[in-house]
């Protein structure tokens, strides 16, 4: 897999967590594949992967409303992360991106957007050791509208005092690069687990 990097002067870079910095999503599934289970309800891996980089609470939100459910939605998403954290010796970083982060550290700052709970991207950060790599993280906790309204980013760059427009996203999911075009930002696609199986190279804008 290769990541094409587009043209620009790009004064940050600001990272999705969860299929972009380390391979998690497999991970994920896997979690919400058992805790939903224990309510009867469906979750296709197909829906799953589109509906990448939208926080727990929606999905399930969401969830209940398609199949008529009465999940309990913090008990069901704390659940959820419990199965991942106990999956956490088997995650592992996804080298490519791994690149550019350690690249790039030092020159200029590097941050985190995520749709997952703060206690979710540390433990995956520490699980593989970049934690110290960024400036900051956004997380779930600090903006009210997820994926794909550009909250997350633009959160980051006020935080690390950098336009937008200075600003390169890395992102796994339709939803995160919609979400960096809202920001006005460019951005890096970086191939799901089924793409890079297939040989799928990350593609950004012309």
């Amino acid at each position: 897999m290769k990541l094409t990097i587009p043209t620009g002067d790009f004064r940050a870079y600001l990272f999705d967590c969860d299929g972009t910095i380390v391979d998690s999503m497999p991970l994920h599934y896997i979690a919400w594949k058992t805790a939903l289970a224990e309510w009867n309800c469906p979750f296709p891996e197909k829906i799953f992967y589109s509906w990448g980089g939208r926080p727990a609470r929606d999905i399930i939100l969401s969830l209940n409303a398609e199949h008529n459910l009465a999940m309990p939605v913090d008990e069901l998403a704390t659940r959820k992360e419990t199965l991942y954290h106990q999956q956490l010796p088997n995650l592992q970083a996804i080298p490519e991106v791994v690149e550019h982060i350690h690249l790039q550290h030092g020159r200029i700052p590097l941050a985190v957007s995520s749709g997952s709970r703060r206690n979710s991207v540390t433990n995956s950060l520490t699980t593989v050791g970049l934690l110290d790599r960024f400036e900051t993280l956004v997380c779930a906790e600090d903006y009210a509208l997820g994926k794909p309204a550009p909250d997350c980013f633009l959160l980051a760059a006020e935080r690390l005092g950098i336009a937008p427009e200075h600003c390169l996203v890395f992102e796994d999911t339709d939803m995160g690069v919609e979400a960096a075009i809202a920001a006005g930002m460019a951005w890096v696609r970086v191939p799901q687990p089924h793409e890079r199986e297939s040989g799928t190279e990350a593609n950004a804008p012309a």
